[in-house]
């Protein structure tokens, strides 16, 4: 079996995000004395394929898919990548926002206090290379 070349990674890559529904993330959502805290995995992507949007109520965060090499899986259950969910957020919080992502944990803190507007961001954190 021959490895495919870079053009047929990323061929494939935009095949399969054009026909693919993203995974819904699970999520951990807490309010701290500070701020409200959304916790979800997201597995096999780096900081900069994350994207955060605070849009009126609605926190929506997405990272597109990372790669999908042709390859003839004997069990495929996930992606790299393709996340996105949406949430509705409570009154009280859009001050700010801060984003981690480490060891595939995305941690979003939507401060607390009087809402700015709408907001993007993407997370901070180490990049794995």
């Amino acid at each position: 079996m021959t490895r495919p070349d870079h053009h047929e990674v990323v061929d494939a890559t935009v095949a399969t995000e054009d026909t693919m529904t993203p995974q819904r993330v699970p999520v951990r959502m807490y309010e701290a004395p500070e701020a409200l805290v959304v916790v979800a995995p997201m597995c096999a992507v780096q900081r900069s394929d994350v994207h955060i949007e605070k849009r009126g109520t609605q926190l929506r965060f997405w990272a597109h898919l990372r790669s999908a090499a042709p390859r003839e899986y004997l069990l495929d259950e996930w992606d790299f990548g393709g996340y996105e969910r949406e949430l509705e957020v409570p009154d009280g919080y859009g001050a700010g926002i801060e984003a981690t992502l480490v060891n595939g944990q995305l941690v979003i803190r939507l401060l607390k206090g009087a809402d700015v507007g709408d907001m993007r961001a993407q997370p901070e954190g180490a990049e794995i290379t």
